[in-house]
């Protein structure tokens, strides 16, 4: 019936999510060489392409572009690949003799790999592990960890509720590889599988985190100088002058373009560095750890190593912000300061204009006296040359006469009128 409803185009994908990058089914005994690789987009490209070159070279055909999670079965060996956002991981897996395991170190999966094609892996190389799951009577008289593990740097615990155990030094040897044990009697193929991907992902999420140390103790010259300037800034604006404050906006403004640049290089790091801690936690809580006797837990010895880098990078991303906020609360008082001077300065040139104003008025009150009188006196000729002319025709009065007759009328009606103009012209609608 569903096939008659429209299809949301994720649906597929997103129903599949679940089933990403899901555990294999492993059995005793097993070695696992896992790498780390980080790439940009063109090198996740080339890690396709550089699985995909394996894959051909084994007859096989290459796995689905579209895909972030390839196995394959390549007879000596297989191989898991897996994209993720900033890294790429490699996990090569083969059987290995369940012969002379407290007499020398267990050979490692990746010495079935072709050594030229893994040296050509695309990206750069953030971790390396090689990991070996043994049946528990590996240990029994505790040689191996001379073969594979540093003695004075040992980290071991019983994980999967006591079925298990791990042993692992946090170094890296002489190969360029980090070394991890883990003895497993008699669990099941499944549950060892999701127990290996999850000491597999501590060691990953562990590397990928600590990326955020390098940048955040690089950021934290760049605040101390950033906040040094900020408080400079701050003691100057309270001493400040009108003309010092656009040299003060100045440098506020770059010291803003600074910080804020800081912030937008490093925030996507810490945030990515903070959601590493958070997965690395919870693969650890997810081993079910038990203490040996007289041994350090890998979450005792994570807690120990990894809570300072984690606290710097968290306090990097709070300096940032804070100082964010700070220069941004400086510079709204700065402007605040320069907006109310420039307020007071516009009133002062209006009561300037107003002052001016009325002065043109009262030039303009005397002009228009003076206009009167000369629109006035102009009219009163005309009446006189009006008069003369009229007395032909019989007018009993001399122009002289009819011109002083005139006068007052004339100048009545000259001020009316333009009284009567300037009301039209500046009567409020």
């Amino acid at each position: 019936m569903t096939d008659v409803l429209t299809q949301h185009p994720q649906r597929v994908a997103l129903h599949n999510e679940i089933h990403a990058r899901p555990p294999e089914a492993m059995d005793v005994p097993l070695s696992l060489s896992h790498v780390v690789m980080v790439c940009d987009a063109d090198q996740r490209a080339a890690s396709w392409a550089h699985m995909a070159e394996l894959a051909r070279d084994h007859h096989l055909p290459p796995p689905d572009a579209a895909s972030t999670h390839v196995r394959l079965d390549l007879g000596p060996y297989r191989v898991r690949w897996e994209m993720h956002t900033e890294f790429v991981t490699w996990t090569f897996m083969r059987k290995i003799s369940a012969d002379h395991f407290g007499e020398q170190e267990p050979e490692a999966a990746l010495l079935a790999v072709p050594q030229r094609w893994f040296a050509q892996l695309p990206g750069q190389c953030l971790a390396n592990l090689h990991l070996w799951v043994l049946p528990s009577k590996a240990f029994e008289s505790g040689s191996l960890v001379k073969h594979v593990l540093y003695e004075d740097t040992l980290v071991a615990s019983t994980v999967a509720g006591g079925f298990a155990e791990v042993y692992t030094d946090f170094a890296v040897h002489g190969d360029g590889f980090s070394r991890m044990v883990l003895l497993a009697g008699g669990m099941a193929p499944r549950r060892l599988g999701r127990l290996v991907q999850r000491l597999l992902e501590i060691e990953t999420y562990r590397m990928a985190a600590l990326l955020g140390l390098p940048a955040a103790r690089e950021a934290s010259a760049v605040l101390a100088s950033a906040e040094l300037e900020l408080a400079e800034l701050a003691q100057s604006i309270r001493s400040a002058t009108a003309e010092d404050e656009p040299l003060l906006l100045d440098r506020l403004t770059r010291l803003a373009g600074e910080v804020e640049s800081q912030h937008a290089a490093t925030h996507s790091r810490f945030s990515a560095s903070a959601a590493y801690f958070e997965l690395l936690d919870k693969r650890i809580a997810e081993i079910d750890e038990s203490r040996l006797a007289g041994m350090q837990t890998i979450g005792e010895f994570m807690d120990r190593r990894l809570t300072p880098a984690r606290s710097t990078c968290a306090w990097s991303a709070r300096r940032q912000d804070a100082l964010s906020q700070r220069v941004s609360r400086i510079s709204n008082l700065l402007r605040t300061r320069v907006e109310i001077e420039q307020q007071q300065s516009s009133q002062a040139l209006l009561a300037t204009m107003n002052s001016r104003q009325d002065l043109q008025l009262k030039m303009q009150s005397t002009v228009e006296g003076l206009s009167v009188a000369a629109i006035s006196y102009y009219i009163v000729g005309l009446v006189s040359y009006l008069a003369k002319g009229a007395q032909y025709w019989g007018w009993p009065f001399s122009a002289e006469i009819t011109a002083a007759v005139a006068i007052p009328v004339v100048v009545g009606g000259v001020w009316w009128s333009l009284r009567r103009l300037h009301h039209r012209l500046f009567q409020k609608p």
